[in-house]
């Protein structure tokens, strides 16, 4: 039986995006963080998420040489969507290169990365979110992350699929922006289980529930 984890970051305000979702508070210079970040996705044997985030994640990961692009080409995804099977052809290995000389990272020189593939492999879950996440966490293996976007984190805490929380507050206030808890029915307590602070200024938050 796998945990699902969901990983995100957060602002001091308690917002996981900004308005209009372009979000480049959550993209810091912290080393220490970033490096704590890797080994926590790492750490996982699946990782799920909605369909916006897949086809924007999928084009970028396949190429990037961020110190986050190994983990997240490598380990198996699954995209929960209802277009079925067809978001899979969104993401193939061409896709991926296009958008690199979209974004001007060298045309000739984009390179894909090891692990690439998985995204066009990834399983497509489309049936109801409750046994959809009830069928995956009942494999074997390390724990499953949920990396968003929103709408999709929302859907999995509303419904109490999550079994740890990991928050990373960067140190920023947005002042407005899109919560994370606010489609709860109740209150949710939460126990925090560790809490680490970077020399950045993040500090990552563990919680799961009381």
């Amino acid at each position: 039986m796998r945990d699902l984890i969901l990983k995100m970051a957060m602002s001091v305000d308690g917002f996981v995006s900004d308005v209009d979702g372009v979000n480049r508070w959550m993209f810091g210079a912290d080393e220490e963080a970033k490096a704590w970040g890797v080994e926590t996705i790492w750490n996982a044997s699946l990782h799920i998420m909605g369909s916006r985030s897949f086809e924007g994640m999928a084009n970028y990961w396949q190429t990037s040489t961020d110190v986050f692009a190994a983990p997240m080409n490598q380990i198996p995804k699954a995209v929960f969507s209802r277009q079925g099977r067809a978001i899979l052809s969104k993401v193939s290995t061409a896709a991926a290169l296009d958008a690199a000389r979209v974004q001007g990272h060298g045309g000739e020189l984009a390179a894909l990365q090891p692990g690439a593939e998985s995204w066009s492999q990834a399983h497509v879950a489309g049936g109801d979110l409750a046994q959809e996440i009830a069928r995956l966490k009942a494999q074997d293996g390390k724990p499953i992350i949920a990396h968003g976007g929103v709408s999709f984190a929302r859907s999995l805490v509303a419904r109490g699929l999550v079994d740890q929380f990991v928050l990373i507050v960067a140190p920023v206030a947005l002042g407005q922006g899109l919560p994370l808890f606010c489609d709860l029915a109740e209150h949710a307590p939460l126990r925090l289980v560790s809490s680490k602070a970077f020399s950045g200024g993040a500090v990552a938050q563990i919680y799961r529930g009381a």
